[in-house]
């Protein structure tokens, strides 16, 4: 019974691993060009396997998208949750840099979503998993202007925070001539400019 569990367990593995790697070739072909434009062979070669393995594990395109959408939504979101929920005061910097961090070291994931908010055309079932882990980040948010001393629409601040890191990692995550750590450092310090005009709202 034992060898028995013990097999199971490396059978499991074996199928999440297997998951994985099809979902991190996706994210890399989906950074290239929008869902509707992606077809499973082209993941099937990025990952390195045949395209009948992939339908294993995932339906269809769409059903792979949202997959890798939420499995990479669900870390950053876990990695936030970390900052927000330790001792001590929060501080907005923390998870501003945190978010940058988790996109510079997540390219492919931040340029599939980008092509996403673009060009997206996904169905309603879809549409709903993906609002759901959006309502989940901004619940996190409203956490963070809850606990800090930034007041005003928790829900819109939000919004508008989403969309102001967003903005910054889009304008300058490829800023020309400069190296990796420049661009991170620089990105970083639009988002101390925007963490001083939060703090300096009131509505």
């Amino acid at each position: 019974m034992k060898e028995k569990n013990t097999l199971n367990k490396l059978r499991v593995k074996e199928r999440e691993a297997r998951r994985n790697l099809i979902m991190d070739a996706a994210e890399r072909v989906f950074a290239t060009k929008p869902l509707d434009k992606v077809n499973m062979s082209e993941i099937a070669e990025e990952a390195g396997i045949a395209t009948s393995s992939i339908y294993t594990y995932f339906p269809n395109q769409e059903a792979l998208f949202i997959e890798a959408a939420l499995r990479d939504a669900n870390a950053l979101i876990e990695e936030l949750k970390g900052i927000t929920e330790k001792n001590g005061e929060l501080q907005i910097e923390e998870v501003i840099d945190a978010f940058i961090d988790y996109f510079t070291a997540h390219d492919a994931y931040f340029r599939m979503m980008a092509h996403f908010m673009l060009y997206g055309n996904i169905n309603l079932e879809s549409i709903q998993k993906i609002n759901n882990i959006m309502r989940q980040m901004f619940d996190l948010f409203d956490t963070v202007f809850t606990n800090t001393s930034i007041r005003g629409n928790t829900r819109m601040l939000s919004h508008y925070f989403f969309a102001a890191l967003n903005g910054i990692l889009i304008s300058f995550r490829k800023y020309p001539g400069r190296s990796e750590a420049e661009v991170t450092s620089h990105m970083k310090r639009l988002g101390k400019i925007l963490a001083d005009l939060l703090k300096n709202h009131s509505a």
